[in-house]
């Protein structure tokens, strides 16, 4: 295939685990020059070795790339796709920031709203914004599951449209074609957040994914733990944006049919997908390790509390992830069921 510029150097790829990772193997059997930087030595030595192996319903195939742990990590790079989780962010842009060409991007290929640390780090002009949504799971050094397609945009944290952007985007199409582009990058990175409130509750309840969105006992729950962060979005004048049939801004309605449209919506879009469970469930119950969420939640406290709105479901849902990653609590339904019980309190709308 014919290369676009900007993709004649070597693209680097921070944080090879599900997102990552995935990418990175697409790229590379697409013939683009790859480099893989991960801290999980096991990994690296795996991938070096074996190579980067995708599993899964949507592709299966192994690629040879080039892997490496940060301490090793040399040269410069005009173009830098960083997964990494939340919480690792600053410190990986901190290690990448000396390897980062002048006139090079970092794109957050990441959950939450990681941008402005990188921006904080690098500048705005060398950051670039990213929302994904598609179904990967790492499965074993060397190996990772792609589950299911999902949404891939990109856009420049200022809403510009440049011809980066769209030479970043020929790149990404060779993972997902139907990777688009956006002068809006925030409204769906927010939109991910509202969304990331019901992820919490479904990883509270320990039920799969598909089961916990078509039950309707948590319908309630889910009307006002994505209402309160909607809200906040709402509140610092963020345009809410669909994908792949989620509407956030549906929430913003409190008309149950409107919202339930939205849940049954986003249920289908996703029925046949391979990943049963949500990254932070896995985290917790797979991985045994911290989850990202209380990186990715802090600005969403913080721009609730500027604009006075209360959101007492979503910061006890928060809690309750806090005393289960602290092993004061496992998961279960009746995590969920004492969120269902403050339901009935009260919401500044």
């Amino acid at each position: 295939m014919t290369k676009p510029p900007l993709a004649d150097s070597t693209i680097l790829i921070c944080g090879a685990g599900a997102i990552g990772g995935t990418v990175a193997a697409f790229l590379k059997r697409a013939g683009y020059d790859v480099v893989a930087v991960d801290a999980a030595e096991e990994h690296v030595a795996a991938i070096r070795s074996d190579g980067l192996r995708i599993e899964g319903p949507v592709s299966s195939f192994t690629v040879a790339c080039d892997a490496v742990t940060p301490d090793r990590l040399r040269g410069e790079f005009d173009l830098v796709l960083l997964a990494v989780k939340a919480q690792h962010t600053r410190n990986a842009v901190k290690t990448l920031a000396p390897h980062l060409a002048p006139d090079g991007v970092i794109v957050s290929v990441q959950n939450g709203l990681n941008e402005t640390v990188i921006a904080e780090i690098v500048g705005r002009d060398r950051t670039m914004g990213c929302f994904v949504n598609f179904g990967a799971d790492y499965l074993a050094p060397g190996k990772i599951e792609y589950g299911g397609r999902g949404a891939f945009v990109l856009g420049e944290i200022d809403g510009r449209m440049t011809d980066r952007l769209n030479r970043v985007h020929e790149i990404v199409l060779s993972f997902e074609p139907d990777a688009i582009v956006t002068d809006n990058i925030f409204g769906y990175l927010w939109s991910k957040m509202a969304f990331f409130a019901l992820l919490i509750s479904q990883t509270l309840s320990n039920v799969p994914t598909e089961e916990f969105l078509d039950d309707p006992k948590f319908r309630p729950l889910l009307h006002r733990i994505v209402g309160e962060v909607a809200r906040v979005a709402n509140a610092e004048g963020i345009e809410l944006m669909s994908y792949q049939g989620f509407d956030a801004s549906s929430f913003l309605t409190a008309n149950a049919a409107t919202m339930n449209a939205t849940i049954d919506a986003y249920a289908d879009a996703r029925r046949g997908s391979a990943k049963l469970h949500s990254g932070i469930w896995r985290d917790i119950a797979v991985r045994k390790r911290p989850t990202e969420v209380g990186a990715q939640i802090a600005p969403i406290i913080d721009a609730a509390r500027r604009h006075g709105i209360d959101t007492p479901v979503f910061e006890r849902a928060i809690e309750l992830i806090a005393d289960v990653e602290a092993g004061q609590l496992e998961l279960s339904s009746a995590l969920t069921e004492e969120l269902l019980q403050l339901v009935s309190l009260p919401s500044q709308r």
